[in-house]
């Protein structure tokens, strides 16, 4: 599997680095943001802690993170360490990283953005980002989440 960047990502948008210093500031003091939480990720290079906000997925009782973004850098640092820690709030919790096979990530996103692909409101947020709509097919979804990399969370056992 390849780890370069995927060919035609439209890239982070100028607004994220801006923003996430703010709803890190936000996340940090517990103040709600949706299903975003703080990720700390040790770098891969560095060996240095970094902090980034990410939406978390729930589903079928799991707990996916997705990078809307394609192959960013909390991507491979989190591919290389296979392990973060996962804040809200005042809780924090050490969790393993498995990354998520796209051909299985693809029937999870088709799941996890059903809802949004159906309304109007956020229908064009979900084209814009994974080029996906209400004609998508299954196999669309596999190639969208062969582009945005997905990781299953589960929680770390004491010792383990």
């Amino acid at each position: 599997m390849s780890h370069a960047p995927a060919v035609g990502m439209p890239g982070v948008p100028r607004l994220v680095p801006i923003l996430n210093p703010l709803i890190k500031r936000f996340l940090r003091v517990g103040l709600p943001f949706g299903p975003n939480v703080l990720m700390t990720v040790r770098g891969r290079s560095s060996g240095q802690p970094h902090t980034f906000p990410v939406a978390i997925l729930e589903l079928g009782g799991r707990r996916y993170v997705q990078s809307p973004f394609g192959e960013v850098n909390w991507v491979r640092n989190l591919r290389a360490a296979g392990e973060a820690v996962v804040t809200k709030g005042r809780d924090q919790e050490e969790v393993e990283a498995i990354e998520v096979p796209p051909d299985a990530a693809g029937r999870l996103l088709h799941d996890a953005l059903a809802p949004f692909v159906r309304s109007m409101l956020s229908r064009p947020l979900v084209r814009w980002l994974f080029g996906l709509g209400r004609e998508s097919t299954l196999e669309d979804y596999v190639e969208g989440a062969r582009r945005h990399p997905m990781f299953e969370l589960r929680a770390r056992r004491a010792g383990g």
